[in-house]
C-alpha cells in the first residue's frame, strides 16, 4: 500500500506540536512539514520527496549492490509492528538490537518508532557481562541478532534475563528453540497487518517529540555503561541543525554507511538525515571492504573517523614519495596549487589568472586520480568521534575535497557543532548549530561562565578564553536511565550538561583541546593536554597508536604501537613477529627507526610537551583486551594499572 501524510486535522489534538524547520533558509516545500515523531521522517520522504517505488538502501549481495525501495522497508516495517503489537509489546516497552549495519536494523527501528518502543542498540564487540548488564539495566523484552556467533553470546546469558522474552534472529539457521527468524517475524506480521493496521496507527498517533526513542548506552572507560535517553525531538532537531549547516547534502546524495548504527553519531547524520532529505543509504560490507565498496557504490558522502582520513593522507603521499622524480614533483606542486586556492577561499579572495590556469591542469594530473580512489563522486566527508589532525583536514582541502569536522557526544544526540561546508577553519568543531542550542565556556576552578554562544550570535572574529565546554538546547539527552544521581552530576541546576570536553571560541567556531579527565598536570604544576601532543606524533607514518603519560611527573613519557605494514616493509618481520608472548618490543633499531621521526615532528612542541622516554607495544591498544571503549578511546586507568611496572621503568630510565 501507499503511504500519505498525516492530515491536519490528525495532529491538531496534540499537546504543543514541535515545529521542525530549517533556521535562517527557506525548506523545500517537500521538507517544510509539522514532523510529531521521527518514523514521519520516513513516511515523508517516500511519497513528498521521492516515491514509494525510489531506491531507499543498497546491500551488497554476492558480487553487486542490490537497491532496496522505500516501500519495500515500509511494508517490513509495517509487518514488525504488526508482530511486536500481536505479542503484546506496546509504547515505552524497549527492544535491543544487536547487528551489524544492514537493512534489517533500519526496517526493525522504523518498526519500533511506529509503536513508540524504545530502541535499545548494543555495541556487537561487547562482552557478555556487558550485554547482560545493558539488557538487564534497559529491561529489553526482545532482541533482535545479527550472527549466530552474537546468538550464542544471547544464549548464554538470557537465563539471567528475567524480562527478555522474544529472540529474533537475522538468519535462517536459528539452533534455539526460543528464536523466531526476521524472515518468520516478517511473514507472520505482514498475514496479520490488515487486520492490526488501524491498532498501528493508534499507537503511532500516541507518540509526541519528547517520547524516547532510544536508551543509548555510553562506553564507560571505568564504570558500567549509562543509558542516554534520547527523544524524538532530540533526533529530529538535531537533524535540523545538521541541514542548516551543511545545506549541500539533498535528496540526490548517497551516503554509504560502514560506521555502528549504534553509535549516535552514524544513526543520526547518516540514517535519520537520509531519511530526512530523501538520501539513498548503501551499506559498506565490513571495514577491510570499505575501500572496494566506495569503488562499486560511488558514494557523495561518508562518514567518517580521522584516524581513517589519516591512512589516506599517508597512503597516497606515500606511494607519491615511492614513485620520486618527475612524478613526485608534479604531486608537490598540485599541493601548492591546491594550498593557494584554499587560502584563496578561507580568505574570501579569487584565485587569480595564473592559478585559475593552472589548476585544471593539477586537476587532471593529480586530484582526479586521488579522488577516484573515493569512487570519483564524493562530494562531502563528515569527520567526527575525535579530533580531526589540522593537517589531515588541510589536505583534503588542497585537494579540493570537502571535510568538514565536527563535534558531539552521545548525550546531544550527537552534533552540537559542525564546520560549514562554504568556511572551513581547520582545527576547529565548527558553527554552534541553530534551533536553541547555547555553548557556554566555563571556568572548570571558579565556575566561572567566560560566555555563552548560540547560531545567532555568529561572529567570525570572536575569540575567548579555554574552559569546559557546556551545553543547553532540544539536543541534550532527557538524562541516564536509572541513574538520577549521575544525571544531576551531568546536567547541573541550571539545565547546563557539563560535556567533561576543554575547549574555546577561535574565529568565531568552537576548538577542542582535549578531555578534563585526560589532562596531565606534571611535577611543577602545569596542565599538558596529550591529544593535541599524540596528533603531532601521530602524523609519523611508523606511529599506528600513541598513549601519553605524565601525570605528577617532571616528563612525558609514552606507550607507542607501531604500524604493522611499516615495520614488516622497514624490518622484513614476519606475521608470527607480532604474536610473541612478550607484550613489548625490546630491539633497539625498532625504536632507533621510531625515534627518528619522533625527534623530527617534536620540533613543533614545547619542551614540556615532548616525549623524554617511549616503549614500544608489540599489538595494539584494542576493545578486546580491555584497553579501549566501543568509540575507540583509550581506558586511561586501565592502561596505566596494566602497564604500571614497564611505565615505572622508563621514568627509572630517565633518571639513569
Amino acid at each position: 500500500m501507499n503511504y500519505q501524510q498525516r492530515t491536519s486535522s490528525q495532529t491538531n489534538h496534540r499537546k504543543n506540536p514541535e515545529k521542525i524547520r530549517l533556521f535562517g533558509k527557506k525548506l523545500p516545500e517537500s521538507m517544510d512539514k509539522t514532523f510529531p515523531s521521527l518514523h514521519y521522517f520516513l513516511r515523508n520522504a517516500a511519497t513528498q520527496i521521492k516515491t514509494p517505488e525510489s531506491t531507499f538502501l543498497l546491500k551488497k549481495v554476492k558480487e553487486a549492490y542490490e537497491a532496496i525501495t522505500y516501500q519495500h522497508v515500509l511494508d517490513e516495517a509495517n509487518a514488525i509492528s504488526a508482530f511486536l503489537i500481536n505479542k503484546g509489546y506496546k509504547k515505552g516497552d524497549k527492544a535491543a538490537l544487536i547487528i551489524e549495519n544492514c537493512p534489517e536494523y533500519i526496517a526493525f527501528d522504523q518498526g519500533l518508532m511506529q509503536l513508540g518502543m524504545i530502541n535499545v542498540s548494543i555495541y556487537p564487540t561487547l562482552s557478555e557481562s556487558e550485554i547482560q548488564y545493558i539488557l538487564n539495566d534497559s529491561e529489553a523484552v526482545v532482541i533482535l541478532v545479527g550472527t549466530p556467533f552474537l546468538l550464542k553470546k544471547i544464549n548464554k546469558i538470557k537465563a539471567n534475563c528475567p524480562h527478555l522474552k522474544y529472540v529474533i534472529t537475522a538468519f535462517e539457521d536459528k539452533k534455539s528453540d526460543h528464536a523466531i527468524s526476521y524472515l518468520e517475524m516478517i511473514e507472520e506480521g505482514k498475514g496479520i497487518y490488515p487486520d492490526i493496521k488501524y491498532a498501528i496507527e493508534q499507537q503511532l498517533e500516541s507518540v509526541t517529540p519528547d517520547d524516547l526513542a532510544c536508551l543509548l548506552y555510553t562506553s564507560g572507560t571505568t564504570a558500567n555503561p549509562k543509558g542516554a535517553m534520547l527523544t524524538h525531538n532530540n533526533f529530529m532537531s538535531n537533524v535540523i541543525m545538521a541541514v542548516n549547516l551543511v545545506p549541500i547534502v539533498s535528496s540526490s546524495y548517497r551516503f554509504l554507511s560502514f560506521l555502528p548504527l549504534c553509535h549516535v553519531y552514524e544513526r543520526t547524520a547518516t540514517y535519520y538525515l537520509s531519511t530526512y532529505v530523501g538520501s539513498e543509504i548503501a551499506f559498506a560490507q565490513s571495514l577491510e571492504s570499505l575501500s572496494g565498496n566506495i569503488t562499486e557504490v560511488k558514494p557523495t558522502a561518508i562518514l567518517t573517523v580521522p584516524r581513517l582520513l589519516e591512512r589516506i593522507e599517508e597512503r597516497v603521499r606515500k606511494s607519491a614519495t615511492s614513485k620520486g622524480g618527475l612524478s613526485l614533483k608534479i604531486f608537490n606542486w598540485a599541493l601548492k596549487l591546491g594550498e593557494k586556492r584554499r587560502h584563496n577561499k578561507e580568505a574570501g579572495k579569487p584565485n587569480g589568472i595564473l592559478l585559475s590556469l593552472q589548476l585544471p591542469l593539477a586537476e587532471k594530473l593529480v586530484f582526479s586520480k586521488i579522488k577516484e580512489r573515493l569512487g570519483g563522486r564524493m562530494s562531502l566527508m563528515i569527520s567526527g568521534g575525535g579530533a580531526l589532525p589540522q593537517h589531515v583536514g588541510e589536505f583534503f582541502g588542497n585537494l579540493g575535497v570537502l571535510v568538514c569536522e565536527g563535534y558531539g557526544l552521545t548525550e546531544t544526540s550527537p552534533l552540537v557543532s559542525v564546520n560549514e561546508y562554504d568556511r572551513q577553519v581547520f582545527g576547529t568543531v565548527g558553527r554552534i548549530g541553530p534551533g536553541g542550542c547555547i555553548v557556554a565556556i566555563q571556568n572548570p576552578d571558579t565556575k566561572e561562565i567566560y560566555t555563552q554562544q548560540t547560531y545567532e550570535s555568529f561572529n567570525p572574529e570572536f575569540e575567548c578564553a579555554e574552559g569546559e565546554i557546556l551545553v543547553k538546547g532540544p539536543n541534550v539527552m532527557k538524562g541516564y536511565y536509572n541513574q538520577p544521581e549521575l544525571t544531576a552530576q551531568a546536567i547541573d541546576a541550571d539545565g547546563w550538561l557539563h560535556t567533561g570536553d576543554v575547549g574555546k571560541f577561535h574565529k568565531g567556531y568552537l576548538k577542542i583541546t582535549d578531555r578534563i579527565k585526560n589532562i596531565i598536570v606534571n611535577s611543577f604544576g602545569k596542565n599538558v593536554y596529550p591529544t593535541p601532543i599524540e596528533n603531532t606524533y601521530m602524523r609519523s607514518n611508523k606511529i599506528e597508536q600513541i598513549f601519553l603519560i605524565g601525570d605528577r611527573q617532571e616528563y612525558l613519557t609514552a606507550i607507542i604501537v607501531p604500524s604493522k605494514e611499516e615495520m614488516k616493509e622497514r624490518f622484513s618481520f614476519k606475521e608470527d613477529y607480532f604474536t610473541q608472548d612478550d607484550e613489548f618490543i625490546r630491539d633497539a633499531d625498532v625504536k632507533e627507526w621510531i625515534k627518528e621521526d619522533m625527534q623530527s615532528l617534536e620540533k613543533d612542541l614545547g619542551k614540556f610537551e615532548r616525549v623524554k622516554e617511549f616503549i614500544v607495544k608489540r599489538r595494539p591498544f584494542s576493545l578486546e583486551t580491555g584497553e579501549l571503549t566501543p568509540t575507540q578511546k583509550a581506558k586511561r586507568k586501565v592502561i596505566e594499572q596494566k602497564y604500571a611496572q614497564e611505565i615505572k621503568n622508563m621514568y627509572v630510565n630517565i633518571v639513569d
